[in-house]
């Protein structure tokens, strides 16, 4: 007898949530409920729920399915794994079909796959509707190499999330993939081998590599947030706006990056969050006045026993995902003359956005949705290739008259705000802000100031606690006593 054929179509969706108007699929059948539970015949050769008891049992055939989710259905399907669907009864066209937007493994009473548990199974939904689908995944893969937060680790789960997942990874990062679980699963190579491959494929999958493509963002919004973030730096916020005016009309990064320079404590770090709060990406940040070795930066060799990924590849693991912000710090301290090689020479191809190699992965990452922005307090000892892959922007020192603006205004409300205290427990007037500004004459940048705001902030608790008063009230006078 011919096995049938598989039926249903596939189409392309971008929803980060499934809803029965944004559905995992599509069922053709009248005598489904809101919650179903079942099992699907193998949908690489067919196309069938299979639900009901006894006498009762019924199938109902899958018509559309969201493109993402065919390496699940098949492996959902292959593995016999009961499951509960949910969805609604709608119309299409003249027949009535089963949206479904959800699905949750049930008991069988015939025990499961031990990766197969709700919980990796909820894990790996979450996954897919973040991802989207690779074109070159929807080929056939037979010619190529035979929620609460989780992370995949053992062999089991990550074998099945590349099963499940396989249409949504980039094309080498798949082929790499089975390379290290053959590797991993071999009896052949020795146990520091299979060591490092294992853990080489859970950084690697604990990954969500996304798609490069950016949705619009409201310039408006982005500037509120520059002007809740940042006192001033017209000509900064005005950069930044005209990025994001870039990014809307490409739906891209910029090829370039931004470099911050100026003195230590202008807020060239503030401005980098809230890029990365404009742009609704995790951030991660990199020192590299701490990076002596560019092994640091690249990993090391899986021949050595203690090989590890370089700091980069750490980054997108902390992250989990590969669209981030990318902040490297004081870029000018980073050292040149080590035996090692250049440290900031091996920055070149993620600011590339080429692609980088970590020589513990061994695999080339996507870097198309890394945006970098470094900092610096002396462009003089940053070397000319490095330069040219940033946009550059100056940040002068503030006036005296600026520093207490942001003393008032930004610094002093948001200690009191940590340390618990109402505007009506402490009054800080405009000349004691002054005198702040003066104690700290001549001293770059505005960190000073915070730190002053902290010492005032905890004198004004321990008089409240211990004086038995309501509130304090800071002059000039009171300040100068105090910072003596």
């Amino acid at each position: 007898m011919k096995a049938p054929v598989c039926t249903y179509t596939v189409f392309d969706s971008e929803c980060d949530q499934a809803d029965p108007e944004n559905p995992i699929m599509i069922l053709k059948s009248d005598r489904l409920s809101h919650h179903t539970d079942g099992v699907f015949f193998d949908p690489a050769i067919r196309t069938s729920f299979v639900f009901g008891e006894g006498k009762n049992v019924e199938q109902a055939d899958i018509i559309r399915i969201d493109s993402r989710f065919t390496g699940l259905l098949q492996w959902i399907g292959e593995n016999r794994i009961r499951v509960r669907l949910s969805g609604k009864m709608q119309m299409d066209g003249t027949d009535k079909v089963y949206a479904v937007y959800k699905i949750r493994e049930v008991e069988s009473g015939t025990g499961t796959k031990l990766s197969a548990e709700d919980g990796f199974l909820q894990y790996v939904i979450q996954r897919l509707l973040e991802s989207k689908t690779q074109e070159d995944a929807l080929e056939d893969d037979d010619n190529e190499e035979d929620s609460d937060e989780m992370k995949l680790t053992s062999l089991q789960s990550m074998t099945d999330f590349l099963e499940c997942a396989r249409t949504t990874l980039p094309q080498n990062i798949r082929r790499w993939a089975r390379r290290n679980l053959s590797v991993a699963k071999s009896s052949e190579v020795s146990p520091e081998e299979k060591r490092h491959a294992q853990h080489a494929l859970s950084v690697m999958l604990n990954v969500r590599w996304k798609d490069s493509t950016f949705g619009d963002i409201d310039p408006v919004r982005a500037r509120e947030i520059l002007d809740e973030e940042l006192y001033g730096m017209d000509r900064v916020k005005q950069r930044i706006i005209e990025t994001i005016i870039q990014i809307n009309r490409t739906h891209k990064l910029p090829a370039y990056g931004l470099l911050l320079v100026g003195p230590a404590g202008t807020g060239k770090s503030q401005i980098a969050y809230a890029v990365a709060r404009i742009l609704g990406l995790p951030w991660t940040s990199l020192d590299m006045s701490s990076i002596h070795d560019s092994e640091q930066l690249t990993g090391s060799s899986r021949v050595y026993a203690n090989a590890k990924p370089g700091s980069i590849m750490e980054a997108f693991s902390l992250a989990g995902e590969s669209n981030l912000v990318f902040i490297i710090n004081e870029l000018d301290k980073a050292d040149s003359n080590t035996a090692q090689g250049n440290p900031a020479d091996a920055l070149l191809t993620l600011l590339d956005n080429l692609g980088f190699t970590d020589n513990y992965m061994e695999c080339t990452i996507p870097t198309a949705g890394v945006y970098p922005i470094a900092t610096a307090n002396d462009r003089a000892k940053i070397s000319e290739p490095l330069m040219t892959r940033f946009a550059v922007i100056d940040i002068p020192d503030y006036s005296p008259e600026e520093k207490k603006i942001i003393f008032l205004k930004y610094s002093l409300p948001k200690v009191l705000r940590r340390m618990g205290l109402k505007d009506n427990e402490i009054e800080v007037t405009e000349d004691a802000a002054e005198a702040v500004v003066r104690k700290f004459e001549g001293v770059p940048g505005v960190r000073e100031l915070e730190q002053a705001a902290e010492h005032i902030a905890a004198n004004a608790l321990y008089r409240i606690e211990f004086e038995h008063i309501n509130s304090v009230k800071y002059d000039s006078e009171a300040i100068e006593k105090l910072m003596q």
